[in-house]
């Protein structure tokens, strides 16, 4: 049986289980709108952290911390398969090499379009950092809402979760922590 049949097949029980009439006519070609979103959505299965960081740049000096704010991201929460989103803010101090701003940008999508949860996303994303770049430190924060718990009927809520991930000198200098949650902050 091919994909496209599998895919069919699969919809057509969960609309029997639900109560749905899949023959439809609004309901017609969503079997292969959702095989299309499926290779969105999921998309950071095929791609690698080094390539999404992409090509690095040897360090010329800088000592200083380098911050990107705001990524924004969608990811899929694994106990539920439904969405999170929110932003994603990277900040770290280099060592011998940077990379280009929208590598990092690549590198959140890598890891927030695969079924996830928020605590590991960060973590994947921190720990990418550390290992491809080597810097003296990095930290991510990463804000998010998720329709798991504000759509289901007893978890009605507008909470926003914070996460974070800390290693090397935002771990041991509480000073470069603050500086780059001030800068998040504003």
């Amino acid at each position: 049986m091919r994909n496209e049949q599998i895919n069919e097949q699969i919809f057509r029980d969960f609309c029997k289980r639900i109560g749905e009439d899949y023959t439809r006519a609004g309901l017609q070609a969503t079997p292969k709108r959702l095989a299309q979103l499926e290779s969105i959505l999921y998309a950071g299965y095929s791609l690698s952290p080094k390539e999404a960081l992409g090509g690095l740049f040897a360090n010329s000096g800088i000592d200083e911390m380098i911050s990107i704010k705001d990524i924004a991201f969608y990811s899929m929460c694994e106990h539920h398969l439904l969405p999170f989103f929110g932003k994603v803010h990277i900040g770290y101090v280099p060592k011998d090499s940077i990379a280009g701003i929208s590598g990092f940008v690549r590198l959140v999508e890598v890891y927030a379009k695969r079924l996830q949860i928020q605590e590991n996303l960060t973590n994947q994303i921190a720990q990418s950092i550390t290992e491809l770049l080597s810097p003296k430190g990095v930290m991510v924060v990463c804000e998010a809402r998720h329709l798991c718990m504000s759509m289901r009927e007893a978890t009605k809520t507008q909470a926003q979760i914070t996460t974070s991930a800390v290693r090397g000198i935002f771990k041991s200098d509480s000073r470069t922590r603050g500086e780059f949650l001030q800068l998040i902050k504003g």
